[in-house]
Formats: structure tokens, C-alpha cells, sequence
């Protein structure tokens, strides 16, 4: 199976906390990050017996570049479409930690960039290393949106695009049929997006967002629940000084 289901992933993140920083610098390149934690309480309330049976340790890093040079009799049969949108990944750097005996499950997604536009949408790059690896169709993929940056100088645009109107509503579904059955459970749900700007922050469309003191610096928190539910909650149009 190419993708878990929808409901697994829910699991999978049930008691994460999910955190995405973006540091934007004076010329306009900048660096992204996405740390991906899981929560080992919450995660334990889940697992329950099984959780003690984890037998796991892997810490691994790799560039993305690293897939398309070491698959690329697969990566070359790809449509050219396909080829660029892989390419938007080439430096990409990922790190996996997993360890049951020190109990830390992180990965970490990070990303040098010299404009905003250059940032693809992080979220799936461990699928699209497994595209290449396992000469997977593009088309056979469960994702339903898209994540786009966009940065002029004075104007920062976060916006999620749906492109799986049926897959889109499976999630739904099946993130009310998770909290159906967790919802009771004290779990860490965190998604956090914490931005730094090079200017003072004018506005922010999103009605959710804590600006700092200094108003060079953005935090916004959903419940990922929420967020598989509604990817759309995380836009915002933020316009500096």
C-alpha cells in the first residue's frame, strides 16, 4: 500500500505537536524548518499494551537530491511536470530520530531558500523520496491540498489550495470518526506556525494570530484535528511596514 489511510495518520498524529518556522531575512532568502514531535504520553494512551512491545531505533538524515541521484533510472521515466515539481525538493534536508528506548519520535524537514517561492510544500517530502525510490505513480497519490508561499517584499501570503474534493471530504469523515473515538483522551494536538519577519508586521488576516511586542514575529496554533478537517484555517495574508 502506497499511502496509509487517512484514519491512520490520524493516529499516527494523534499526540504529536507539529511546528513550522519560517525566518524571512532582508533580502528575501530566508530558511524554512518543520519539526514533527510526537507526544509519548498521549501516544501511550493510544498504543496502551503495545507501546511497551516497541522495538524501534533509526536516526537517519538525507538531502532529497540524494533519492533523485541514487534512483534515476526511475526518477528519469517521470513526465517532465513531474520531474520539475520534484526538483522544487532537491535540497531539502531530512532527519529522522526514532527511538523507543530514549522514547523520542522526531523528524525534522529543513530548507534553505534565496525567495519565499522557492519553498515547496514540505509536508511531502518523505512520499515523494518513496515515489522515486519505489518508481511510484504521481497519480496514485491520497494527498488532497497544497501548500504555497509567496513573498514581494511586503506582503507574505501562506495559502492551501484543496486539489481532491473526494479525498478532501474522506478526511473529514474520518477525522470526525477519530474524535468520536479519542476525542475524551488528554492528547497534544499541537500545529504551530511561528514566522519571523525582516520589517515590523502591519496586519495579519488571520484573526488567530499572536503577534509579538516587537510585531516582527507571528505564532499561530490549531488543534491538528482541526487542521486535517480544514487545511484552509492556516491561510494568511500578512503585509509589513
Amino acid at each position: 500500500m502506497k499511502y496509509v489511510s487517512i484514519f491512520l495518520l490520524l493516529i499516527f498524529f494523534a499526540s504529536c505537536q507539529i511546528t513550522e518556522t519560517i525566518t524571512i531575512n532582508p533580502d528575501g532568502s530566508g530558511a524554512i524548518e518543520v519539526e514533527q514531535l510526537r507526544d509519548e504520553n498521549g501516544y501511550m494512551q493510544i498504543a496502551g499494551q503495545e507501546y511497551s512491545k516497541e522495538n524501534i531505533f533509526e536516526d537517519t538524515t538525507y538531502v532529497f537530491k540524494e533519492y533523485i541521484d541514487k534512483y534515476n533510472e526511475n526518477f528519469r521515466k517521470y513526465l517532465p511536470e513531474e520531474k520539475k515539481l520534484f526538483q522544487k525538493y532537491t535540497n531539502v534536508k531530512v532527519h529522522l530520530k526514532k527511538s523507543s528506548f530514549e522514547k523520542e519520535f522526531k523528524t525534522t524537514l529543513s530548507l534553505h531558500f534565496d525567495q519565499v517561492s522557492e519553498i515547496p510544500d514540505l509536508y511531502k517530502t518523505e512520499n515523494y523520496a518513496s515515489d522515486i525510490e519505489h518508481n511510484y505513480a504521481l497519480t496514485a497519490e491520497n494527498h488532497y491540498y497544497v501548500i504555497h508561499y509567496y513573498f514581494d517584499g511586503k506582503i507574505f501570503k501562506r495559502s492551501v489550495s484543496i486539489t481532491n474534493t473526494a479525498e478532501f471530504e474522506n478526511a473529514k469523515k474520518q477525522s470526525e470518526e477519530f474524535e468520536s473515538q479519542y476525542g475524551l483522551l488528554n492528547l497534544t494536538q499541537h500545529y504551530i506556525l511561528k514566522y519571523h519577519f525582516p520589517r515590523k508586521i502591519q496586519s495579519c488576516s488571520n484573526p488567530k494570530a499572536f503577534i509579538s511586542s516587537d510585531k516582527k514575529t507571528l505564532d499561530l496554533e490549531f488543534k491538528l484535528s482541526d487542521f486535517s478537517r480544514d487545511p484552509q484555517i492556516t491561510n494568511m495574508e500578512v503585509v509589513l511596514e
